[in-house]
C-alpha cells in the first residue's frame, strides 16, 4: 500500500507523505518486502512506522544504537553522506574508494536497521512507541528526510495493565476476565470446542503415526497445534504469518512420504491459494487442510469470517473435501484424512458443534448418509456443521421432514442424489459457506448434469460480506436462525 501510495500522489502531483503502520509480524509476510524492494528503488517518500511488540527484528543494542541510528538519518550526517559518496565516486583511487566505502558500511552494521540500510532504505530507531514527544519528534524527522524511510518503535503488547504486558499470544483475542486477577472465566459445563477436539485427535494420531507432521501459521493456540509443537517440536512448526511457505514446505514433506496437516483459519488459508494449486494439487500430493474458523466466527471479526474455502477450493482439481458434523465424525475425519492419498480438507466451526441423536459413522470417499426418512416431499441436506441447523430447522416444521448429511461436497454422492431425487422434490441445503459456487451451487451442477427433477433452495451466505458481531446477532440478521428459516420455508 505505501508504495501505492506513493505513485498515486506522484500521479496527482501531491505533495502529501504517506504514513504507513505494520506490525513486526508482517515482517514474515513476502509483500512486506516485495514492496521495500520497489520503494527502494524508486526512492519515493514514504513513512513506514514498524510497530515492534515482539521482537521480530534482531535485538537492538542499547541507547548507542538508538543515538548512532537517529544520528545517521539527521540532516547533519546525510548532508556529509552525499558529499562522501560523491567524492568516493568522483576523486578517490580505486584502493582508497573501497576502504572509505567498508567505513562507512561498519557504522551502519552497529544499527538493526542494516536490512533496511541495504534495500536502500533509510531507518530510525529503535524509539519508544509510548513516548509520545519522542514519536512525533522522530516522525518529524522522517518526513523531512523525503524518501522512504522506517521507524522502528518498540512497544509492549498489553501496556497499561500489567497482567497482560508482554503475553503474547494468550491475550491477543481474549472473553470474559477477572480485571484484578487477569484469570479467564470458563464456561461452566461447556462443550469441547472443536478446535479441542481436532487438536486431541491429531495428537493421538501423531503419537501412533512417526510420519504425521503439521504446520500453523501465526496461532499454535487458536488452532490446537501448541500440544503438538511442545510434545512434538521436530515434527509440528509455527511458521508465524506465512501461509504460503506453510503450504509449500507441506507439500515438500508429502513428497517425501510424510502425512503433513496444515492447521490454518479459513480466513487465512486464502493467502495461500496458489500454493495449493501448483504445489499440492498439481502433484497430488496427500496434504490434509484442516480449516478451522469455517463459518461466522463472532467477535473474531469481519476479516475472520471462514466464508469462501468451500468456493475457491471445489474449483482446484485432485482436491477432496469433506466434513463432519458433530465432534466424533471430526475425530474419524482425522483418521479418514491420515489414510488417504490425495489433497483433501476438512472444515469445522469456531466453537463446539451441536449434539445429535444420531450415531456417528466414519468416512467413505465420495459416500453422503441419510440421517433420517421423511414423510414430505421435502428434503433438508446439511454440510458439516449446516446438518445442526437443519434438524433444529426441521424439529420446527409442520412436517416429518427428511434430513441427510451430503458429507462430501467433492465428490459429491451421486447414487445417493439420484436415489433422494426419486423421493423428494424440494431440497434445501443448510451450509455455513457463501452461496456463489457453494454447496448448493456443487449440488445444482450435478442436478442439471442428470436432468433431475428436483428443485434447490439455499441456505447459505449471501453475496456479501458479514460484519462484526455476535454470532447469534449475526445469523439472525442473515435470517439463519432456524425459526426464521422455517418461516421462509412456508412462505
Amino acid at each position: 500500500m505505501a508504495v501505492v501510495a506513493c505513485n498515486a500522489f506522484l500521479f496527482k502531483d501531491d505533495s502529501r507523505i504517506p504514513v504507513v503502520m505494520i506490525g513486526d509480524g508482517s515482517m514474515t509476510s513476502g509483500m512486506v518486502y516485495e514492496a521495500l524492494n520497489e520503494l527502494g528503488d524508486i526512492k519515493l517518500p514514504v513513512v513506514i512506522i514498524l510497530n515492534d511488540n515482539e521482537m521480530s527484528i534482531a535485538k537492538p543494542i542499547g541507547a548507542i544504537s538508538k543515538h548512532l541510528s537517529k544520528l545517521l538519518a539527521g540532516k547533519f550526517y546525510q548532508g556529509i553522506r552525499e558529499k562522501v559518496d560523491h567524492i568516493i565516486t568522483n576523486y578517490l583511487p580505486e584502493g582508497s574508494a573501497y576502504i572509505a566505502k567498508r567505513v562507512e558500511e561498519s557504522i551502519k552494521l552497529i544499527t538493526p536497521g542494516i536490512i533496511f540500510e541495504e534495500m536502500g532504505i533509510d531507518y530510525i530507531g529503535p524509539i519508544d512507541g509510548h513516548n509520545i514527544d519522542e514519536i512525533i519528534d522522530t516522525l518529524q524527522l522522517a518526513k523531512d528526510l523525503g524518501k522512504p524511510v522506517v521507524v522502528h518503535a518498540k512497544t509492549t503488547k498489553g501496556k497499561g495493565y500489567e497482567i497482560a504486558e508482554g503475553q503474547n499470544e494468550q491475550w491477543h483475542g481474549v472473553g470474559a476476565f477477572d480485571i484484578e486477577t487477569g484469570e479467564f472465566k470458563k464456561k461452566a459445563g461447556g462443550a469441547k470446542s472443536a478446535t479441542a477436539v481436532y487438536s486431541d485427535a491429531l495428537l493421538n494420531l501423531a503419537r501412533k503415526n512417526t510420519n504425521v507432521v503439521g504446520v500453523t501459521a501465526a496461532m499454535p493456540s487458536g488452532t490446537g497445534m501448541n500440544k503438538l509443537i511442545k510434545e512434538f517440536p521436530t515434527r509440528f512448526w509455527d511458521v508465524a504469518i506465512a501461509e504460503q511457505h506453510a503450504v509449500t514446505s507441506m507439500a515438500a514433506m508429502a513428497k517425501e512420504g510424510l502425512s503433513p496437516f496444515v492447521t490454518i483459519y479459513s480466513t487465512f488459508l486464502q493467502r495461500g491459494f496458489d500454493q495449493i494449486i501448483h504445489d499440492v494439487c498439481l502433484m497430488n500430493l496427500p496434504v490434509t487442510f484442516a480449516i478451522d474458523r469455517a463459518g461466522i466466527v463472532g467477535e473474531d471479526g469481519e476479516t475472520h469470517h471462514g466464508v469462501f474455502d468451500i468456493n475457491y477450493l471445489r474449483l482446484i482439481p485432485n482436491m477432496t473435501l469433506f466434513a463432519p458434523r458433530d465432534a466424533k465424525t471430526l475425530e474419524y475425519a482425522v483418521e479418514f484424512a491420515y489414510e488417504y492419498q490425495t489433497p483433501c480438507a476438512i472444515r469445522y466451526p469456531r466453537g463446539s458443534f451441536d449434539e445429535l441423536e444420531f450415531e456417528p459413522t466414519r468416512f467413505e470417499v465420495g459416500k453422503g448418509e441419510i440421517l433420517k426418512h421423511g414423510n414430505s416431499d421435502k428434503l433438508f441436506i446439511g454440510y458439516g456443521a449446516g446438518v445442526s441447523r437443519a434438524v433444529s430447522t426441521a424439529e420446527l416444521c409442520k412436517e416429518d421432514i427428511a434430513i441427510a448429511d451430503l458429507r462430501f461436497v467433492k465428490p459429491l454422492d451421486e447414487n445417493l442424489l439420484i436415489e433422494l431425487s426419486q423421493r423428494y422434490a424440494t431440497w434445501y441445503i443448510f451450509s455455513d459457506s457463501q452461496k456463489q459456487g457453494g454447496v448448493a451451487s456443487a449440488i445444482m451442477e450435478f442436478i442439471n448434469e442428470q436432468n433431475l427433477n428436483v428443485e434447490i433452495e439455499s441456505f447459505e451466505y449471501e453475496d456479501k460480506f458479514i460484519s462484526h458481531g455476535d454470532t447469534k446477532m449475526l445469523e439472525e440478521s442473515l435470517g439463519l436462525l432456524p425459526k426464521q428459516l422455517a418461516e421462509k420455508i412456508y412462505k
